[in-house]
């Protein structure tokens, strides 16, 4: 019994943590790559392409012609301007958004290629394709104006459509257990309060609801935090060591 229970606990922790991604796909028309990975606490998007370009990657179209950028699609695009995330009001030039949720971490040129790599909540903001942590299919359009990094028209010759297949990557075994032993997250469910065994080793900790979005960020400086303001229902935890590790937890707030 003692086994099967065992069993059971592990899979469901490897099921709390399930993560997915497309892998590292080609986007040929322009020389681009893209890949998508999630997790139940975001979303990271990095991309490939001409370092002297405009790049860019829309979701919520419907891909046929100029359908990509239909009123309301969304986008991503790498430019001259200090502004990522965008909508598309049709065949003209996007508009930024007001909530900038795109966050570049990083932006490193090797040889002739750029490679850009930002980060999300699932949900990101007003506007913003919700982006699933599930198995499954998104529709993408893509662009780049060749030798030109201002926000621009890209010509017809440097746009497509693509499809990224989601597929799941989960944190090993292991990987959830070694997680699960550092933070030691205690009572759960909990209604009030919760506690770290070990506070005095972690810088910080990001909570998340269930759709990815960051609901609040502690520093801890005792053994138990107040947890009364979450609504009920599950959150994932991410919790930042000061080794520079990460622990995940998932918690259920009654």
């Amino acid at each position: 019994m003692k086994k099967i229970l065992l069993t059971i606990s592990m899979a469901l922790a490897n099921l709390a943590w399930a993560q997915f991604s497309s892998g590292t796909v080609s986007l040929p028309v322009t020389s681009m790559t893209v890949k998508l990975d999630t997790t139940p606490t975001g979303v990271t998007l990095t991309v490939t392409g001409d370092s002297n370009s405009m790049l860019g990657i829309g979701f919520g179209g419907n891909g046929v012609d100029n359908g990509g950028m239909a009123p309301g699609a969304d986008g991503f695009i790498y430019n001259s301007a200090t502004t990522r995330d965008y909508s598309f009001i049709g065949t003209t030039t996007p508009n930024a958004d007001a909530s900038q949720d795109w966050t570049e971490v990083s932006n490193t040129i090797s040889g002739t290629t750029r490679t850009i790599v930002a980060t999300r909540s699932l949900s990101g903001g007003a506007g913003d394709f919700a982006i699933p942590n599930s198995a499954g299919t998104i529709n993408i359009f893509y662009a780049r104006r060749l030798g030109n990094q201002a926000l621009g028209y890209h010509g017809p010759a440097n746009r497509g459509y693509a499809t990224l297949t989601m597929a799941a990557s989960t944190l090993s075994t292991n990987e959830a257990a070694a997680g699960n032993k550092k933070a030691l997250l205690y009572p759960n469910p909990a209604k009030e309060t919760i506690g770290f065994k070990n506070f005095d080793k972690i810088r910080s900790v990001d909570v998340f609801d269930a759709t990815g979005r960051k609901v609040k960020s502690i520093r801890p400086d005792k053994e138990h935090i107040n947890i009364e303001d979450l609504k009920s229902g599950t959150y994932y935890l991410e919790v930042l060591l000061k080794d520079g590790s990460l622990s995940y937890e998932k918690l259920i707030k009654e």
